[in-house]
């Protein structure tokens, strides 16, 4: 049940992205083509590409929510970073172009190659109107991607949060361009395409981690280490490796017991060891858990292994 309203959530908020941002490319297109506003033009060109890359994370989000089966034991959640990484390539293609053709403005400008008009107040209005509705989906959809540890809806957060920069660099050019100064326009959009360009390399270093195996922190190795400690007759903790599928948790552990221990109390020390982690860390789906005695290695010569 917990797992079916995580991902209904999930998709919720990617479908609700994806209107708003078919909504603004549509608005900001045909007023910055109406208005003669350049800045609006180019931030509708980057809603369009939001619209392109939600359509493909939607599909990745159907995909993850399928159940287990015998080729995926652990299920399909790791599509979420499949969709995280798709998110990353997308905003960092958009970061490279921004930047160029800002780049390539601002030496129109100075130059005398620009055919430089005045943007109409409606896209002031239009621009202005874009960073209230990116602000508030920022705001829920990173809630909502904290909540249910979902790497696609994160990075589809930060995302929101690149389109109000993006927005309020348009916002400031369309302003300034109204005045006099046409070459603020494009200038404040090379700044902030190397902020997006920093998120968009985030967004790829955290998913291709999860996708890597990495151990998710050395909090969660520290966390580990305490409650396997807190288990009566676990003499010594060798090995932990975890990794991820999608927002679950999945981790291998080695420990050490006393070698006059039975096999069956061996294996009761171990099920508590799954059972107090299972238990106690969010989102830890399975515990493995391999033990040997103490004095593995002097059994190992005597039996001549």
């Amino acid at each position: 049940m917990i797992h079916k309203q995580r991902n209904r959530k999930s998709i919720l908020t990617v479908y609700v992205g994806l209107g708003a941002n078919f909504l603004l490319a549509a608005l900001k297109t045909t007023v910055g083509i109406a208005g003669h506003s350049s800045a609006l033009l180019a931030d509708g060109i980057n809603s369009t590409s939001d619209v392109a890359y939600g359509i493909v994370v939607s599909v990745f989000m159907r995909l993850s929510s399928k159940p287990p089966d015998e080729d995926h034991p652990y299920g399909h959640s790791q599509m979420e970073s499949i969709a995280a990484v798709v998110v990353g390539a997308f905003v960092i293609t958009t970061a490279i172009a921004i930047f160029w053709d800002s780049i390539n403005s601002v030496y129109d400008i100075y130059s005398g190659k620009a055919d430089v008009s005045v943007a109409a107040e409606i896209a002031l209005w239009v621009a202005l109107f874009t960073v209230a509705i990116k602000l508030l989906l920022t705001v829920w959809t990173l809630g909502i991607g904290r909540q249910t540890q979902n790497a696609a809806v994160l990075a589809l957060g930060f995302d929101h949060r690149n389109d109000v920069f993006s927005a309020l660099a348009a916002t400031i050019g369309i302003f300034f361009s109204r005045f006099g100064y046409p070459w603020i326009d494009p200038l404040a959009g090379a700044i902030v395409s190397l902020i997006i360009l920093h998120t968009g390399i985030e967004i790829l270093r955290e998913s291709t981690s999860d996708l890597m195996d990495t151990l998710p922190g050395k909090n969660l190795a520290k966390q580990i280490t305490g409650f396997v400690k807190s288990v009566q007759g676990v003499a010594e903790i060798e090995e932990i490796h975890a990794h991820r599928f999608g927002p679950y948790l999945v981790a291998n552990l080695t420990i050490c017991v006393d070698g006059n221990l039975s096999v069956t109390e061996g294996d009761i020390i171990a099920t508590r060891v799954e059972s107090i982690l299972i238990d106690n860390i969010e989102f830890m789906r399975k515990v493995h858990v391999h033990y040997h005695p103490m004095n593995s290695d002097a059994l190992k010569d005597n039996l001549g292994m």
